[in-house]
């Protein structure tokens, strides 16, 4: 039941409104009615002497005297008169039989009380409200430095390890954690000594929290939860107070987890950044560095933390001692996606014709919370087509969705425009599917898709972890195609190739800087510029000279210079196949790889020479990493 100031100070103002009424009520009948008034004189008088008036009761004030009396033929009537009454008055009203009742002024006094004690009491009150108001503001600074952990018992957590699909390695390295702090005696008597800190790291979206909650179920000890931001007020000192107030928690709970979600809010690098160090995150780390030293395995206290920014914490957050495992959990295998969609799709109605096996092979590179966007996608694209079950079809457009965007039907192309994105896109596509080393083509479409006015998108056979020379050249000559094309077909080109030199360049200066694939340059590599915010390359922006970056430079230029020449060979030689794939997507506007293929094929006559295969049917959901770095499939966009 709250007991803040809202929950007492509503009562209050309620019963300052009663007390008012009663006052008013009280002194309306303490004051009598005012039926039949008559003047002392003569109306009052003329009545007494005509013998009209069988009594009257007189109620003496300071100045006046009221009257109230009975007529004898049963009415009443009220009159002012003086005070005291005159002695003829009196002895006129004895002469005439009337009944003279005298009552004492003080018969008033609990009105006039409440009338002089109302101002009073609102006072009172008022200094009460406002009292408990400042106190309830007080309690609330007080409490300020306290941790805001929230934490669960072994009956609350319903999350185990059979609700995380997939991730093994990850659950034994966890498990291990659980079982000394059900069972310590078992690692105590061999001697091997659990680590103090666990730092799960991974991608956004892996799962780390989910795996955390699922330690809260399985451990059967109290399990505290809190995130970095948690920690953080504007009041320096506050972050060091809340930490301290969590371990002395955890030490009354123990054995017990600690778990810090985004550790990487308090954990960053200290004195960094251009403005030198943020005071009240580094009082912070320093606390919980100092909290992590001073507690021993013994006191049976294991600190668990999850982010996916391990490059920005600070070094002795992270050596032995204190987070002294590190955990990676990666994005999930082709087996770990196909458990995680049955976990999502438990409760959807799916179809017979939904196979979970392809969807799983067609989407590497998405993590556990893209696969569960994936799912939920499906199931809306199958209610609005009034679907009862999820059908492929339904998985189908919801990749797309996921993968390349909304389709924007109400943007409007004129003729032109459709044909020169036809040629862009049909360069893309053709080029895939003759050069050897490409990723196949899963689907080509004109239609305008998030911010792209077409999409080709390619699916590889097989998943991929490392990438060699060949296959990131002809991916080059990919991404260079839709300029190529519209260069060979209209004799001039446009600004629809952005998208597509800026990805080439940076794959190709990643070639020589980081990759060693430049024979100038040699088997030297250059990592890419430091984030600022970390106080990186706040000084200087590379650690070679200027005539290395020049030679680099010069590397970039020739390795796109050479797969430019390549990729526009290519394109006159299947000249006639890019021909017909432009028509066939002004004609439908979304063409599927297997036709991409039959189309070229049949403009050169006889299979394609450079590489007879086949290509991914649109139920075939393998996927690949767009280079260099994104998880995402490839695609290239106008």
């Amino acid at each position: 039941m709250p007991t803040g100031p809202s929950s007492w100070s509503r009562p209050i103002v309620w019963a300052l409104i009663g007390m008012v009424l009663i006052a008013f009520l009280l002194s309306s009948l303490l004051g009598g009615g005012k039926s039949n008034q008559l003047q002392y004189i003569p109306d009052f008088l003329d009545q007494v002497n005509a013998s009209q008036v069988k009594q009257v009761d007189v109620y003496a004030d300071s100045h006046t005297s009221k009257i109230n009396g009975e007529f004898k033929d049963g009415k009443s009537f009220t009159t002012t008169g003086p005070n005291p009454l005159p002695d003829k008055d009196l002895q006129l009203l004895k002469d005439k039989g009337v009944k003279v009742t005298f009552h004492s002024p003080s018969s008033n006094l609990l009105g006039q009380a409440l009338v002089w004690l109302l101002p009073i009491l609102l006072l009172i009150g008022f200094w009460i409200w406002m009292s408990r108001r400042a106190q309830g503001q007080i309690t609330g600074l007080m409490s300020i430095g306290r941790s805001r952990a929230k934490t669960y018992s072994t009956e609350k957590p319903k999350t185990t390890f059979n609700d995380v699909a997939g991730y093994t390695g990850v659950k034994q390295e966890i498990t291990e954690v659980v079982d000394f702090l059900k069972q310590p005696g078992k690692f105590r008597d061999i001697g091997a000594r659990i680590p103090k800190g666990v730092l799960l790291v991974g991608p956004p979206g892996t799962g780390k929290t989910l795996i955390a909650r699922a330690v809260a179920g399985e451990a059967g000890v109290p399990f505290m939860s809190i995130t970095g931001s948690d920690f953080m007020e504007m009041f320096v000192g506050v972050g060091a107070a809340r930490v301290r107030d969590l371990f002395q928690t955890a030490r009354k709970q123990a054995p017990c987890i600690i778990f810090v979600d985004e550790i990487d809010s308090i954990g960053r690098k200290r004195g960094a950044g251009l403005g030198g160090g943020h005071d009240e995150r580094e009082q912070t780390l320093n606390q919980m560095l100092s909290e992590m030293d001073g507690f021993e395995t013994t006191e049976g206290i294991v600190m668990m933390a999850a982010t996916n920014r391990p490059d920005i914490l600070d070094p002795a957050l992270l050596r032995p001692g204190r987070f002294d495992r590190q955990i990676v959990v990666p994005l999930p295998e082709a087996e770990e996606r196909l458990e995680i969609l049955r976990v999502h799709c438990k409760d959807k109605r799916l179809s017979s014709d939904v196979d979970l096996e392809i969807t799983a092979r067609g989407t590497p590179g998405m993590s556990g919370a893209d696969l569960a966007n994936l799912v939920n996608e499906a199931a809306l694209y199958a209610v609005r087509r009034g679907e009862h079950e999820v059908h492929e079809k339904d998985f189908d457009d919801a990749r797309d969705r996921v993968l390349m965007g909304q389709r924007r039907d109400s943007m409007a192309l004129s003729g032109e425009e459709k044909e020169v994105i036809a040629f862009h896109e049909g360069g893309h596509a053709v080029l895939a599917y003759v050069m050897e080393h490409a990723d196949p083509v899963h689907k080509v479409t004109i239609l305008p898709t998030g911010m792209a006015l077409g999409v080709t998108q390619q699916l590889p056979l097989e998943e991929r972890h490392i990438y060699q020379r060949p296959y990131i050249e002809d991916s080059l000559v990919v991404r260079l195609g839709g300029r190529i094309a519209e260069e060979l077909v209209f004799g001039t080109i446009s600004t629809g190739a952005n998208n597509d030199l800026v990805g080439c360049t940076e794959l190709a200066r990643k070639m020589v800087r980081e990759w060693g694939m430049s024979s100038r340059v040699g088997p030297m590599a250059w990592g890419a510029q430091g984030m600022v915010f970390l106080g990186e390359d706040l000084m200087h922006s590379r650690d070679y000279s200027d005539e290395t970056a020049r030679v680099i430079d010069e590397e970039v230029e020739r390795i796109l210079r050479e797969q430019e020449d390549r990729a526009r060979e290519a394109l006159r030689k299947h000249r006639a196949g890019l021909d017909a794939v432009a028509r066939a997507l002004l004609e439908e506007e979304t063409v599927d790889g297997a036709e991409v293929g039959r189309l070229v094929d049949e403009a050169a006559g006889i299979p394609t020479p450079l590489r007879p295969r086949t290509t991914a049917s649109t139920n075939d959901k393998t996927d690949s990493r767009d280079l260099p770095d994104s998880p995402r499939p490839a695609w290239r966009e106008r």
